[in-house]
């Protein structure tokens, strides 16, 4: 299983609605092979630092695991792949709220700033949905250094293999009410979208908008995500 790197990303559009909304589809990114490959290790023993079963923290229904160091190929050429053009927007966000951090050009620097502070756990991770499997609204956030961009890739097709399950952001507006919207994925795309918070320009100037991100209650049939996330965990 590998990721191609080489698949077409209009990464000024990416740019764009990122601004615009706080989300942004890609094209696929992954075959049905691979997501189907990807898929199947969330049943292996090895290659997993933890298991979370959502019902027992009241982070929703359904369960999810993290991947451990060696991340899989694919999940590692993914994050690795993502993250330079990623940061160069991050930046561009950072300097339109006014803010003195910058983040470094490469993945290997932006890990390497997190487990100087003891942020070393891995944050890539596997998703799993069955019927009446939901996600509550969240941000993944894991300690002081949070890289403000991630990735959610769906690796089943809606309507054929699940019904229901759709990936939901809501963000909250200044003097608004809270506005959500429906990522409409499908298999082997992924959603970047605003791990906390966007700029957003207002009558009286740059301001931020929050964004909480979740899924839907699946109605039917297996979901299953992966989770890229480009800081590492305290």
């Amino acid at each position: 299983m590998t990721y191609d790197n080489d698949t077409a990303i209009d990464w000024p559009c990416i740019a764009a609605d990122l601004d615009a909304r706080g989300w942004a589809l890609t094209p696929r990114l992954l075959d049905d092979g691979d997501c189907a490959a990807l898929a199947g290790l969330y049943d292996q023993e090895a290659g997993f630092r933890g298991r979370v079963v959502m019902a027992r923290h009241g982070f929703g229904r359904g369960e999810y695991r993290y991947f451990s160091y060696p991340l899989p190929a694919a999940v590692a050429a993914l994050r690795e792949s993502l993250y330079p053009p990623l940061a160069a927007i991050a930046n561009g966000w950072a300097q339109r709220l006014g803010e003195t951090r910058r983040f470094p050009p490469t993945l290997d620097g932006m890990l390497d700033r997190c487990h100087a502070a003891g942020q070393t756990r891995p944050t890539p991770l596997l998703l799993k949905y069955g019927p009446g499997d939901y996600n509550c609204l969240h941000q993944d956030l894991y300690g002081e250094h949070v890289f403000p961009l991630q990735a959610a890739l769906l690796l089943d097709q809606p309507g054929e293999d699940f019904d229901g399950g759709e990936f939901v952001l809501v963000e909250q507006r200044p003097r608004q009410q809270s506005a959500p919207s429906v990522v409409p994925l499908t298999k082997g795309r992924a959603v970047i979208f605003a791990v906390r918070e966007r700029p957003h320009d207002g009558t009286r100037g740059v301001h931020r908008r929050v964004l909480r991100h979740g899924v839907s209650e699946v109605r039917s049939g297996r979901r299953r995500t992966l989770g890229v996330i480009f800081h590492d965990a305290a």
